[in-house]
């Protein structure tokens, strides 16, 4: 059982995409803006429904370097931000009551697939796709319990573009959230395999910077 659920790359990849989903909603949330490449990157996680591997639901792991860099943060108690630790929690727990819907889940998929149409004629982060994906979350996630609480700035959080792709970015997470659980990941792995998931977050961090992403 033990080996069964050990911490493995691919689980660590996830993890790092739904902890950079996390990272992004709440730069928005503080700043109003946030690290592009990475948006880019989890945004176009969502739409690689059917992907051959993990690696390439982010398109390589260079995609989620932010991610990396945030999970190694929050296992070594190292410039720990706890507003992404409980919104990674919470859409992991979020994950779990979306799966017990399952016309939700259906209408989740369909939306996706509208979207993508929209991505092939205004190119995936247009305004456009933003606003669908944040409607899409609004209509299928933000009714289930637990709700994603995203703190931040007041001024920020009142700009509709901005709470648009705190949305969309909270989509991502619950992607990457959906892929940890398929791969076997569970929460309780985040405490017996603290330290090998650092680990393994570091080694794939170190390898990115090598080969440049």
């Amino acid at each position: 059982m033990f080996e069964t659920y050990a911490m493995t790359e691919e689980r660590v990849l996830a993890l790092a995409g739904l902890f950079q989903a996390a990272a992004l909603a709440q730069q928005l949330a503080n700043d109003g803006r946030c690290d592009e490449t990475a948006f880019e990157s989890s945004l176009s996680s969502v739409f690689r429904i059917d992907a051959p591997s993990v690696v390439s639901v982010y398109g390589k792991i260079g995609g989620v370097r932010l991610g990396l860099r945030q999970l190694i943060a929050q296992l070594d108690d190292t410039g720990r931000d706890m507003g992404v630790t409980r919104m990674a929690v919470t859409v992991m727990r979020l994950e779990r009551s979306l799966s017990r819907h399952r016309h939700l889940l259906d209408d989740l998929q369909k939306g996706i697939v509208a979207a993508q149409r929209q991505v092939e004629h205004f190119g995936q982060d247009s305004p456009q796709v933003v606003k669908r994906l944040a409607e899409l979350y609004a209509a299928t996630l933000s009714p289930l319990k637990p709700r994603v609480m995203v703190t931040g700035n007041p001024q920020q959080l009142q700009q509709p573009k901005v709470v648009e792709k705190v949305r969309a970015s909270l989509l991502a997470a619950v992607r990457s959230a959906v892929l940890w659980r398929q791969i076997g990941g569970r929460q309780w792995q985040l405490l017996l395999y603290r330290r090998q998931c650092s680990m393994l977050a570091r080694g794939l961090l170190t390898g990115v910077t090598l080969d440049n992403g």
